[in-house]
């Protein structure tokens, strides 16, 4: 650390007044970074770290506000200077980036005027200097062919590629703090990798530091140099990325470590996936599934002039079967075909070609396929609070497929069933008479998975269930999931870009790319010894603790 370190924030407090009582949301936490550092900020939602971002750029919604303490950038105290100051800050001496990039972007203006207008802004150049200066960001941040895509709109780029453009945003004014607030968390693996690599080239050439927010301490151990751990407002903990997970004191940061998943199983250790029945038969096969979507239809005039239709090959020719009582994995990046699959295997999408047999039975096969699908087969989805009805109470939430397969007699009995039903997930039976908006994250996906158990299905596909939820609270989903498998004898298809999360829970994996299925294998097979070179490159990029020295 440097005698005057670039950022100082001492014994900082943020305050919500709310309803007669104030809510603290920092409680008197205290820091510093060095120019040309990335420091990480770890911890669940709700512990601070967002907040302690907002603070230092001075983007505190009202009526929240600083009420004790102080922030220092480069030796100047600026927490105290006036609204039209701290402005002149923001994007000059210190840029953001934040988790959802569409946030960032205007949808109405391409990328070059966004861009341009940020750099003129900032610095004494001519439009056609500011240009090739945006054009040299965009590149820089990774982003092929920039000039020529410097007149695209926000809507044109991959979440990935936008990502980029942001990052090249914050940059822009050449800032000596740049605060990302969780960049990686919505990303593929392979995407967060190249996105971790511009970060760590932004402090390379611009010698800018980098606070990292984020829940992912497979990123921070692969970006930063030193970590913070914030618990319920306060720092718990600071030190080296080493010492912090593989020497941590504290024992939040020991349960918060203890919870992380990794791809890798370290020798003679026990696998930790459920112990599915090697002989078991298939309970779902599926047969040469393809799916395609027709992406612009011809008219009568289109087809006069021969012109075809453009298709989207969405799944190509793929095969593969779930034994009973076990859990098969779904990897591979956004656009690969994992979802389009699943989709497919629950009666959301009828197949273009192809089956999906349940026990034997082709779901698609006319309504008696569809009244055997409807009983045996659920999904749980990647956001609870989007897929329960805001304006019914949970009870009811939890017993629509009761009632719609008239699987309860009466009131009574269908509230008996609800209440067991909410025992299972590990929750309070008298959570039926609350809404969805009066719970968080970790217990909405309980409350899904619950109605998901209501019509007592045997095949249940999971599809992100986790990716929404900070680790701690995944922990405890995964683990209530692998639970009720034992219990139920219930057989999961898990799809999900966590490959840490698959090699846990999974007993087979099957890795798609461009819609094909490209390997599929026993887990600990796959991910000890991938044969593919795209699985090979997916289990490279993805950000692992076990490999902190």
């Amino acid at each position: 650390m440097t005698e005057t370190p670039l950022l100082s924030v001492r014994d900082l407090v943020v305050e919500f007044p709310r309803r007669g009582e104030t809510f603290r949301a920092v409680d008197g936490i205290s820091f510093d970074i060095a120019p040309g550092e990335i420091l990480g900020v770890v911890g669940e939602s709700g512990a601070g770290k967002s907040m302690t971002g907002a603070a230092i750029i001075g983007l505190i919604e009202p009526p929240g506000r600083i009420t004790r303490g102080e922030i220092h950038l480069a030796g100047s105290r600026i927490d105290n200077l006036p609204e039209a100051k701290r402005e002149r800050l923001r994007g000059k001496r210190i840029g953001m980036v934040f988790q959802d990039p569409l946030t960032s972007l205007n949808p109405l203006f391409t990328i070059g005027r966004q861009l341009t207008e940020t750099i003129r802004r900032h610095l004494p150049l001519t439009p056609a200097e500011a240009r090739q200066r945006a054009v040299d960001l965009l590149t820089e941040a990774g982003i092929p062919r920039a000039g020529e895509r410097l007149d695209s709109y926000p809507h044109q780029f991959s979440g990935g590629m936008r990502q980029r453009v942001v990052i090249a945003l914050a940059i822009a004014g050449e800032p000596e703090l740049v605060i990302a607030d969780e960049p990686t968390s919505a990303l593929d693996v392979s995407v967060q990798a190249q996105i971790i690599a511009v970060l760590k080239r932004l402090c390379t050439s611009h010698g800018a530091a980098v606070l990292l927010i984020s829940h992912d301490m497979g990123v921070i151990a692969e970006t930063a140099a030193r970590v913070v751990v914030m618990h319920h407002g306060r720092i718990v903990e600071t030190g080296s990325v080493g010492d912090i997970i593989k020497r941590p004191r504290e024992p939040y940061t020991v349960r918060l470590i203890e919870a992380i998943p990794s791809i890798r199983r370290l020798h003679g250790a026990p696998a930790t996936a459920p112990a599915g029945v090697p002989d078991a038969a298939p309970l779902v096969e599926v047969r040469g599934l393809s799916r395609d979507f027709v992406l612009t239809r011809r008219g009568p005039l289109q087809r006069l002039l021969g012109r075809k239709e453009e298709v989207l090959h969405a799944v190509k020719d793929v095969s593969f079967t779930v034994a009973r009582g076990t859990t098969f994995g779904l990897v591979g990046e956004s656009g690969s075909g994992k979802s389009t699959c699943a989709w497919t295997m629950v009666g959301l999408l009828r197949p273009t070609a192809g089956t999906v047999l349940l026990s034997g039975h082709d779901i698609w096969d006319g309504r008696e396929g569809e009244r055997y699908r409807r009983r045996r087969v659920q999904m749980i989805f990647q956001d609870p609070y989007a897929s329960l009805n805001p304006r019914w109470r949970v009870g009811d939430i939890i017993a629509e497929p009761m009632r719609a397969l008239k699987l309860a007699e009466g009131r009574s009995e269908t509230e008996d069933r609800v209440a067991e039903l909410l025992r299972r997930v590990r929750l309070d039976p008298a959570a039926l008479r609350r809404f969805p908006h009066e719970f968080s994250g970790g217990q909405r996906q309980r409350i899904a998975i619950a109605r998901a158990l209501s019509s007592r299905p045997e095949f249940i596909v999971c599809d992100e269930p986790t990716s929404a939820l900070d680790v701690s609270v995944q922990a405890q989903v995964l683990d209530l999931m692998q639970e009720l498998q034992r219990e139920f004898g219930l057989t999961y298809l898990l799809i999900s870009h966590n490959l840490a999360v698959v090699r846990q829970m999974a007993d087979h994996v099957g890795v798609m790319h461009r819609g094909a299925l490209v390997e599929e294998r026993p887990v600990d097979a796959l991910f000890d010894d991938p044969k593919h070179e795209y699985t090979q490159m997916l289990l490279a990029a993805v950000p692992d603790i076990s490999r902190v020295a």
